[in-house]
Order: structure tokens, then C-alpha cells, then sequence
């Protein structure tokens, strides 16, 4: 049993903004990015939550591959599009922009889309698809990610996990939010398995010889070394249909990087020729529609909202009594967390103390023995 301790949601807050202001970040920026940290703890996502604060954001910037203060130059910009690049600046903070960009021309033409080119990473993609819900508009995200994936009947990870988000409001408590890689797993959760000393499920990850690999940290250096790859979704080969999940992830590919003129695959391991640490140059895509442009937002709000109560309404299958729909768990994650705190490992507990200590700060967690 994983030993947690829960923190308030304001210290948690607190902590990782004020670290960021340290490390450069300017206020206001720095409160977005601890803000999409929280969101995806606040989903009972922890992979991609606190746990990646330190080795994600906190080591990139004290690395210089990612830059505090962000430069967001817009390259070219119509009515309802625009492609940004981001400098390698702090990725929330590129993308929280270009998002807010694509539901402000929606609003005014129903439709908007924002590419971005040299980015880092982002953080949990439906934060960006939920600030068009929280707006009545749907909302559409992708990034690429260093490569990670081979295609199907290759060897070589040329893929990344490559997420492809999609955020709807309904006519309930909660909108519809698909957020997951085109990966059976991805990068965050082996970190998260590693850091609990627990093996990796067999089959999401294989050796080039397409063997299983369960060693979680082992997996990720041989991640880095092109030894392991993870199996799109479907699995490898075509018995289960993996080509379909490779399939998205190369959409994802094309448009993180294409629109813009990116980087893309090989370009994105985050080496240099030498072995040395470079920048990521990552590349996202955007896109915002308003549901009042077709027939209008309370229609689309109540048919999304039957779709969805029909599908848990549905017949069970033999042992289980509820079916859920995209976005659901989270919700009902939250609603068991908002009170208690965000959930905070022992490995994660040293690294806060690291953080703070490193940097001069003076918050006092309560896992700490005084």
C-alpha cells in the first residue's frame, strides 16, 4: 500500500507557484502553471500532476533547455486562425494563450484554431479542451511528444504518445472530456509506477524484439535509448487493430508540426549530437467551436447530455453495475478530493522539501516531522 499524504489544495498551490516565481517564471504565469499541475490532480490523474513538478519543469528550467519567461510571438494570424511560436518558453503558459486565442475566435466566428511550434510540454491536454467547455464551446487539443512509439511492424520509436483531446459541455455537472495518449500508456504513468517501485502492466511496453518489459525504471532509460517502445493503442500488430491507434498518433503528428512548420519525430528527443540536453521544440494544435454558429448551444448541450445519460443507462455486462462516460471519473475523482487534498507520495513529499530548500522558500508541509 502506497503511503500518501494528503495536502491542501491551497498549500500544494501555493507552493509550486512561489517555486516557479523563483526559478523566473512571472507571477501570473507562474500561477497557470501550477494551476494545470493541480487540474490533472484534481482529475485523480497523478501522472501527470505534482508528481511531474520537479523532474518536468523544475529540472528542464534549472537545465536551460526550457525557457522561465515566455516569448509568445504570433507568426501569422487570420480572423479564425493563428500559428504562435513559443521560444521554449514555459509550455501551460504557451498553450493556455493559444487556446484562450482559438475560444475568442469562436466566439466571433464559431470556429478557431491556434498551431504552435517550439513549445515544451504542456502538461494534462484536456486543461486546454475544459477551457472551451467552462465557455459553452467545444474544445480540441493534440501535442507531438519525443518519440516513444514504433509503427506498426517497426522496431524504431518514432512516435510519441501523442494525445488527441476532445472536451464537450452537456447539459450535466460535468462535460464530456476524452483525454488519453494514442499509447496504451505513456511516459507519465511508467514515472508514476517507478517512483512506487511497481511493475509495469505486461503488453503496454515491449523490447525490439517485441517481448513484454515490465521493470518500470528500466523502461524508462530504455525508453530513452530507443530499447523500448509502447504499444499504440490496439496493441502491436494488427490482430487487435494497433495500426488504428498508430494511425492518430501520426494525425497528431502531422498536426503538431505541419501547420507550423515544427519539429517533428526524431527532432523531438530532447539530445543533442553530442549526448547533451537540448530544447524539445514540441508542437500543439488547438481548435475551438461554438455550438450557437450550428443550432445552437442549448441543443447541443441536451443531445450530448441524452448521448451520454443513454450510454450509462445501457444494459450491464454480467458483474458490473455502471457504466461511466469520458470525463465522469474525474468528476466524481474531484468531488471525493476537493476536501481532502491533493494525494502526495513519499517520493514526491523529498522532492517538494528538495525544491524548497534548494530555493529558500518557507512553506512547511504537513508529511514533515519537526
Amino acid at each position: 500500500m502506497e503511503n500518501k499524504t494528503y495536502v491542501s489544495w491551497e498549500l500544494i498551490g501555493s507552493f509550486m507557484a512561489d517555486a516557479f516565481e523563483k526559478l523566473g517564471v512571472p507571477r501570473e504565469d507562474a500561477l497557470i502553471c501550477a494551476d494545470v499541475l493541480m487540474e490533472s490532480d484534481r482529475r485523480g490523474i497523478e501522472s501527470h500532476g505534482c508528481n511531474r513538478f520537479k523532474p518536468i519543469y523544475v529540472d528542464r528550467i534549472l537545465d536551460g533547455i526550457q525557457k522561465p519567461v515566455t516569448e509568445f510571438e504570433i507568426l501569422r494570424e487570420t480572423p479564425t486562425t493563428a500559428v504562435v511560436d513559443g521560444h521554449d518558453g514555459m509550455g501551460m503558459v504557451i498553450s493556455h494563450r493559444s487556446m484562450q486565442m482559438a475560444i475568442d475566435k469562436a466566439k466571433k466566428y464559431g470556429m478557431g484554431m491556434v498551431a504552435v511550434r517550439n513549445s515544451t510540454h504542456y502538461g494534462i491536454a484536456g486543461y486546454y479542451a475544459t477551457m472551451a467547455t467552462s465557455q459553452g464551446l467545444i474544445g480540441i487539443t493534440g501535442t507531438n511528444t519525443r518519440p516513444s512509439m514504433a509503427p506498426t511492424f517497426g522496431v524504431e520509436n518514432m512516435l510519441g504518445t501523442n494525445p488527441l483531446t476532445f472536451g464537450m459541455p452537456t447539459d450535466e455537472e460535468f462535460p464530456f472530456v476524452l483525454d488519453c495518449a494514442t499509447t496504451i500508456t505513456q511516459r507519465g504513468r511508467i514515472e508514476y509506477y517507478a517512483r512506487l517501485g511497481k511493475p509495469t502492466p505486461e503488453g503496454v511496453v515491449l523490447d525490439r524484439e517485441g517481448e513484454p518489459k515490465t521493470d518500470s525504471k528500466e523502461i524508462l532509460s530504455e525508453l530513452n535509448k530507443g530499447e523500448a517502445t509502447f504499444a499504440p493503442l490496439g496493441g502491436p500488430g494488427e490482430e487487435l487493430a494497433g495500426y488504428k491507434g498508430y494511425g492518430y498518433a501520426t494525425v497528431v503528428e502531422i498536426l503538431s508540426a505541419a501547420l507550423q512548420a515544427g519539429s517533428y519525430m526524431k527532432l523531438l528527443t530532447g539530445i543533442g549530437g553530442h549526448g547533451e540536453k537540448v530544447p524539445f521544440h514540441l508542437g500543439h494544435f488547438f481548435i475551438a467551436i461554438d455550438p450557437e454558429a450550428f443550432l445552437g448551444a442549448d441543443s447541443f448541450r441536451k443531445t450530448a447530455g441524452d448521448i451520454l445519460r443513454a450510454l450509462r443507462a445501457s444494459e450491464k455486462a454480467a458483474g458490473h453495475d455502471r457504466i461511466y462516460t469520458a470525463g465522469e471519473k474525474e468528476y466524481l475523482a474531484w468531488l471525493e478530493l476537493k476536501d481532502k487534498g491533493v494525494p502526495v507520495t513519499e517520493a514526491v513529499q523529498k522532492e517538494f522539501i528538495a525544491v524548497r530548500d534548494r530555493l529558500g522558500l518557507s512553506h512547511r508541509f504537513p508529511f514533515e516531522q519537526w
